[in-house]
């Protein structure tokens, strides 16, 4: 089995269960050794758990473990190796540490796939300070801290190897985002920012040999379970077309060398299928007349632009909601 991973370490965040942990998976099943971040136990964000992995052997204290170390024996016991951070990468410290472990596991970090969130759905007129601050602390700054120190490591092995080095960053955004989502004011905003974060780190760490790009996954999970109750579910013993295996090779492809050229790129996926994302386009320009325009003239150039307009367009793309395979 080609293995174009070897050698190289991997930390995938929120990989306990669901779309982290296939991403783990495939990381591993392509050689590389992988930092499994998660929660102690499921909804203990902001908990200060840190930990090496333990050998999980046979008996009462497999039962107990943290999501993360199942999935880090999990791969130990297919051969490959990994081991389990138990921690909340949305506080900086802890992020701080996820990135240190990797580098005093495996020498060195490769490759980050940051993947942790929550979801806090409500509409934009009944959603609580809390619901917002903890979607956009988990999704958004929880990025930016793993980002942060694993530039920190790549930036500090670029100057002391006088050139560049391998570097790749696969965040994880979603057609929230791009659609837009009525019920997901939070969620759309965070998984918008994680977009731009992405850009703006690909023109920043592209010296160093670094690439960073997002994905828009669309995967059934115990996180989305209500979400998608009911869309597209498998019939038969069919793979289901919204299971995270589908999204997981692309992750492997964006960390390993032959994705060197992609940087700085938006791709959606899901059920065998992935798009491209364009970035946004000019569509119209006006220059005022005057030195500056005032309200009557705007309103001359710009009502009637937006009257020949379709009903309802807005700047989101809702139609890559219709996207599907074939």
């Amino acid at each position: 089995m080609s293995q174009p991973l070897a050698g190289l370490s991997a930390i995938v965040t929120g990989a306990g269960r669901g779309l982290g942990r296939a991403e783990a998976l495939e990381l591993a099943r392509l050689g590389a050794s992988v930092v499994v971040n998660d929660l102690g136990q499921p909804g203990q964000w902001g908990s200060p758990l840190l930990e090496r992995s333990r050998e999980l052997g046979g008996g009462s204290g497999e039962a107990s473990a943290a999501p993360a170390e199942e999935v880090a024996a999990e791969i130990r016991a297919a051969g490959g190796q990994a081991v389990a951070h138990l921690g909340d990468v949305a506080d900086h410290q802890q992020a701080r540490a996820l990135v240190q472990l990797a580098v005093d596991t495996y020498g060195k970090l490769d490759i980050l796939v940051n993947n942790a969130g929550i979801l806090r759905d409500r509409m934009i007129f009944s959603m609580g300070e809390d619901e917002w601050d903890s979607v956009i602390r988990v999704h958004l700054k929880g990025h930016f801290n793993t980002t942060h120190f694993a530039s920190v490591h790549w930036r500090a092995r670029s100057k002391e190897a006088g050139g560049p080095v391998y570097g790749r960053i696969v965040n994880t955004s979603s057609e929230a985002f791009l659609a837009g989502s009525a019920g997901q004011p939070n969620y759309a905003a965070a998984k918008g920012g994680i977009v731009g974060l992405t850009t703006s780190s690909a023109l920043a760490l592209g010296k160093y040999g670094v690439t960073a790009n997002a994905i828009c996954p669309r995967a059934r999970t115990r996180m989305t379970e209500d979400v998608f109750a009911g869309f597209n579910e498998p019939s038969g013993g069919e793979l289901d077309p919204l299971a995270p295996e589908h999204v997981a090779p692309l992750v492997g492809y964006l960390a390993g060398p032959a994705a060197g050229k992609v940087n700085g790129q938006l791709l959606v996926v899901h059920g065998g299928m992935v798009a491209v994302v364009e970035r946004p386009r000019v569509a119209a320009k006006f220059d005022t007349a005057k030195e500056v325009f005032s309200y009557e003239e705007l309103d001359e150039v710009l009502s009637p632009y937006y009257a020949d307009r379709p009903s309802g367009e807005t700047f989101a793309a809702s139609e890559v909601l219709a996207l599907k395979r074939g």
